[in-house]
């Protein structure tokens, strides 16, 4: 006898992974805690945290919007505002440090930082320089559009049942003089970039993971019932300054923060883990969840990461508080129904993506999804070639 001998089918790659096809491979997650419907959520993070939210509110849970757009406004007009794409119009918080620095701001701990970029008459937003197209009329325009974020990020922390974080990316760039951090480098979006005061901070895991538990307790002070889900994108690097090819640093630093997130999941109570990352990026699914472009995840891979994570949020928990399914759209399909439905969706878009490979086009895809992140790819090739 050995200690193998008496383990599952789900712990032996030619059993649970080889013999099976891609979309029957699973189920990989084994939820921690139930996820009611009346259960408020936030999403907040790196670029793929949007699809958690709009997939919630889709299926009819309760996914809290704390800062929802001017009654007014158009749904093309707040989206391109940045309205509903988190929880609070905070822009992608890509580090976990960016994290920390709104729980801050938020809990009064520091005061938001004082500094504006104005360029051509108009304000942008140092901390948020994508969420207002063109930028801010005024100074003090920017300022109360930021204080209105930071107070909907408060009542995200105070009020929220469950805060779903994103992690993005290890590379930072930073203020040395005055001690913040921006998500993105200075004079990219807005704003000019001065060797003397900005500085590119590559974070180790040591950091990431202490910071990462630091701002959990922070949180759990402002609200001691709220649970933690944590993912990490998998979503390449747009660019990267650390020297090594794109596609290395993507894998040091994807792999860096998959394992803190698995420390932390492991280690603080009513924190999970869900291997979105794992789903898009393993390889028994040959890269069939991304675009041509090999950076942007498309509808079926979305599709295929929700599906993964309500089905297996539903075998675990099943919803007790179920409510009618018309609220998702789909009141004629039952639950298991609905997911057999999106497998065979899934099945049939995934061989239409394998063989249109390299016709579709860099804006095919994303459903929405912001990214600021993506607007460094202007500036490929206008530097040195070696």
């Amino acid at each position: 006898m050995n200690p193998y001998q008496g383990l599952g089918e789900a712990a032996f790659w030619s059993a649970a992974v080889a013999q099976k096809n891609m979309f029957d491979i699973g189920p990989l997650w084994e939820p921690r805690f139930a996820l009611a419907r009346r259960d408020k959520v936030v999403t907040f993070g790196s670029c793929f945290a949007q699809h958690f939210g709009r997939s919630l509110a889709a299926k009819g849970f309760h996914w809290l919007n704390a800062e929802p757009a001017p009654e007014l406004l158009s749904a093309e007009s707040a989206a391109k505002f940045n309205y509903g794409a988190f929880s609070a119009r905070t822009g992608n918080i890509y580090t976990v440090s960016l994290l920390r620095q709104w729980v801050a701001w938020a809990s009064g701990e520091a005061a938001p930082a004082e500094e504006v970029w104005e360029q051509e008459g108009q304000f942008h937003d140092p901390f948020r320089p994508n969420i207002e197209p063109g930028g801010f009329a005024s100074a003090g325009e920017l300022r109360r559009s930021r204080d209105v974020a930071i107070a909907a990020f408060r009542t995200c922390l105070e009020d929220s049942d469950v805060f779903v974080f994103t992690l993005g990316l290890t590379e930072s760039w930073v203020n040395i003089q005055r001690g913040y951090e921006y998500p993105m480098c200075p004079g990219t979006v807005a704003g000019d970039f001065d060797a003397a005061r900005h500085k590119f901070v590559n974070q180790d895991y040591q950091f990431i993971r202490d910071t990462l538990a630091d701002v959990l307790v922070r949180i759990r002070q402002l609200n001691r019932r709220i649970r933690f889900l944590l993912t990490v994108s998998p979503v390449p690097l747009t660019a990267t300054m650390s020297g090594q090819h794109v596609l290395v640093a993507t894998m040091e630093s994807k792999s860096i923060l998959r394992a803190v997130a698995g420390s932390i999941a492991r280690d603080v109570s009513g924190c999970d883990y869900f291997p979105s990352y794992e789903i898009i990026n393993g390889t028994p699914y040959r890269g069939t969840f991304f675009e041509a472009n090999q950076r942007h995840v498309n509808k079926s891979g979305v599709a295929h990461v929700m599906t993964q994570f309500f089905d297996s949020l539903n075998a675990r928990f099943p919803y007790q508080d179920d409510e009618s399914d018309s609220q998702s759209g789909n009141s004629d399909l039952p639950d298991r129904e609905l997911l057999k439905a999106m497998r065979r969706i899934q099945r049939r878009d995934a061989r239409r993506q394998v063989a249109g490979r390299g016709k579709e086009t860099e804006t095919s895809t994303r459903a929405g999804e912001v990214c600021e992140e993506e607007l460094l790819a202007a500036f490929a090739g206008q530097g040195r070639a070696d």
